[in-house]
């Protein structure tokens, strides 16, 4: 620009240089101004953000006094849309991800006997079967016996509850039963305060969401694709497992 107006002057009367130089000035603040037009406004989206998660969640916070009032008993023990329900699936969510993991490892390195054949009809009944006669794979196998197990602790949680631990249903007699309230009143929503991270209840319920959220894309990819979880996982570490 500055050597265009250098040749310019020294070559044109000074009126003409003056008249161009105006010119580009005004041009300049045009550009300026195009440019600007297609800066973000913060305060618009800002203002956007807030409505959208305000409205959102008090859809979430009438769903819950819905709930309550039609339900008031399973409303009383934490199930349905709650805070106590939510967490408790988040915590089978992470731990499905971490055995899916370990089998994924462990069929890469042969640590699976025989990963790929079928169970024996006679000598696993129908609870083996997938459909008809067809029977699940040691493999599959492994992985419903890893979730059973998650399955019985959270049985365990609410049969037997340790006076330490976090039962699976609210009960006002157990000695956690205030801690409980007092954590549910602060957690739920839209999004919870990410800003509170490491071992508290706001990293669990995060990472409870993550994990649910992986495991319905996990199963909808592998259907699609027409492959198990496990090689979808594989590919999904870029055949870091096999």
């Amino acid at each position: 620009f500055f050597f265009f107006v250098t040749r310019h002057t020294n070559t044109t009367h000074s009126t003409s240089t003056t008249n161009t130089m105006k010119t580009a000035a005004l041009v300049t603040l045009a550009l300026a101004g195009s440019a600007q037009a297609f800066a973000p406004s913060t305060s618009r989206v800002s203002v956007s953000s807030r409505t959208s998660t305000s409205v959102a969640s008090s859809v979430f916070d009438d769903a819950v006094k819905d709930w309550a009032e039609e339900y008031p008993q399973f409303a009383a023990w934490g199930w349905g849309p709650s805070v106590q329900a939510e967490i408790w699936n988040g915590r089978h969510a992470m731990f499905g991800w971490v055995v899916m993991c370990a089998c994924a490892y462990a069929k890469g390195h042969g640590l699976i006997p025989d990963a790929d054949q079928t169970l024996d009809l006679k000598e696993w009944g129908t609870l083996a079967t997938i459909s008809g006669k067809n029977t699940i794979t040691n493999e599959r196998a492994i992985i419903l016996i890893a979730n059973v197990h998650a399955l019985m602790v959270g049985l365990a949680a609410t049969i037997s509850p340790n006076s330490f631990a976090d039962t699976l249903l609210l009960d006002p007699n157990h000695p956690m039963y205030e801690w409980q309230m007092e954590r549910n009143s602060k957690l739920g929503g839209v999004m919870p305060n990410l800003g509170k991270m490491g071992v508290t209840p706001e990293a669990e319920l995060a990472n409870g969401r993550m994990a649910m959220m992986g495991i319905i894309t996990c199963i909808a990819y592998s259907g699609i694709q027409g492959q198990s979880m496990i090689d979808t996982i594989n590919e999904w570490v870029g055949g870091a497992y096999f």
